[in-house]
């Protein structure tokens, strides 16, 4: 599969309540996979779903919060949030966030094809400034390095490690000016 390949989807909240098991898929098995993305182990495919029905569905019903999936001959293979739910003071920003691909279909560009549809929706919304945080030495690191993001700093100890408990990994804070 080349980026080619993939098709790239803006999806509604009601097309994405109807792909909610796909996208639970997906999330379950990069959390599965050692996605460093909020969540830990045991967690189930409901756990997965009930995180898009109650956190993702309704921003991007009230148009704070924009959802692209990546397909890959009609199987989701990746997803990306772009976050503009911003305070009255940062007008000009927004985050990325929860940027998944599929551990099985990983380093063939999706997680770039991505980020480059949300930098494109970020700068036709007027934001010229875009901030994320991922695990510290996480795999993602180099690749938004690659696109242009520079790191702020990094906080230690910031979460709990996906498959140990008594692990505590860091965070990177980054930003990218478009």
């Amino acid at each position: 599969m080349s980026p080619a390949n993939l098709e790239l989807t803006l999806l509604s909240a009601d097309t994405a309540a109807s792909r909610l098991p796909e996208l639970g898929r997906l999330l379950h098995a990069c959390v599965h996979g050692g996605a460093s993305v909020s969540f830990v182990l045991p967690y189930s495919q409901e756990d997965a779903q009930a995180y898009w029905r109650g956190k993702v569905l309704p921003a991007v019903a009230g148009g704070t919060l924009h959802l692209w999936v990546a397909c890959h001959e009609g199987r989701i293979a990746g997803s990306v949030q772009l976050d503009t739910d911003t305070p009255p003071n940062q007008p000009h920003r927004a985050e990325v966030r929860k940027l998944l691909v599929h551990p099985d279909l990983r380093r063939r560009g999706i997680a770039r094809r991505l980020l480059l549809e949300a930098h494109a929706m970020a700068a036709r919304l007027g934001r010229s400034l875009i901030t994320l945080d991922t695990r510290t030495g996480d795999s993602a690191e180099p690749l938004y390095t690659s696109l242009g993001y520079r790191t702020v700093g990094v906080i230690p100890g910031f979460s709990r490690d996906p498959f140990d408990a008594a692990k505590l990994d860091g965070t990177t804070i980054m930003y990218k000016a478009l």
